[in-house]
């Protein structure tokens, strides 16, 4: 373990702990999303804040940082990946997770609607159908009701690899999911890359409440940016496709962690 990650542990370690069963029992109606993007040496500082100001961490199977295998599908002509290039208003994102310290696997659709709210169905799958979801027969009520796109046009793309962090603050009004070490893999070009040290920040609050952390993040000169992993990763690792739109993004990660991003 390097000393980088001693410091985050340190970090984590101060955060007193809050269970599933509690988070199930948080409840954002009036929800608010925004993103954030900054470096790990920058997220062991919030962390610190953070601890100050009453946040708690999720903790499963006695760690506070879990690991995450996504695997995002989309059409041969890759249309869900071309309707966020194209500023399309109404989107879908499909796309199936695994829980790794649990193994509990589920598909997941995310629709975006004409007002800027995101919504996401989900169901949970057999393991071995983790590649290609339709191996579990489950998923066709979930994929006739919410997608816009049949299942049968759909197929693997892009593979994001990465660990989580989830905050809490005291209240209860807010969440803040915090990835970190994110690895793509893109199943069609055989591509892959890494974000090296950047590290991508959720922050879902209540739309009524004020929020601590937005002020924590400030402090650190951290602000709010649009950023998706499944359009970052295509970029990166597919140089055929139409991404014009996505490579200041990339660019913008690149003078954040202050290093150039590269493929293999």
């Amino acid at each position: 373990m390097n000393t980088s990650q001693k410091t985050l542990d340190d970090a984590l370690a101060a955060l007193p702990p809050i269970f599933l069963r509690e988070m199930d029992a948080i409840k954002l109606l009036n929800r608010i999303d925004s993103k954030y993007l900054t470096t790990e040496r920058t997220l062991v500082r919030i962390l610190e804040d953070a601890a100050s100001r009453g946040y708690r961490a999720l903790e499963t199977g006695g760690t506070k940082i879990s690991s995450y295998d996504t695997l995002y599908y989309d059409t041969p002509e890759l249309q869900m990946f071309l309707d966020h290039h194209n500023r399309r208003l109404v989107r879908q994102k499909v796309r199936t997770r695994v829980y790794v310290g649990s193994g509990q696997t589920f598909l997941e659709i995310k629709r975006k609607d004409n007002h800027g709210r995101t919504k996401k169905k989900r169901t949970e799958i057999l393991p071995a159908a983790f590649r290609d979801f339709r191996a579990d027969p489950s998923t066709a009520e979930l994929m006739g009701r919410c997608s816009a796109i049949a299942a049968d046009r759909l197929s693997p793309v892009l593979e994001t690899v990465f660990r989580r962090i989830t905050l809490v603050n005291a209240a209860k009004t807010e969440r803040l999911t915090i990835d970190t070490g994110l690895c793509l893999l893109n199943r069609r070009t055989g591509r892959e890359a890494s974000l090296q040290d950047a590290v991508i920040i959720e922050l879902k609050q209540d739309g009524r409440a004020e929020s601590e952390m937005k002020g924590i993040l400030l402090d650190h000169r951290v602000k709010p940016v649009r950023v998706s992993k499944y359009c970052i990763g295509v970029t990166l690792t597919d140089n055929a496709v139409k991404s014009n739109r996505f490579k200041p993004k990339i660019r913008m990660i690149e003078k954040t962690i202050n290093k150039k991003l590269c493929t293999i």
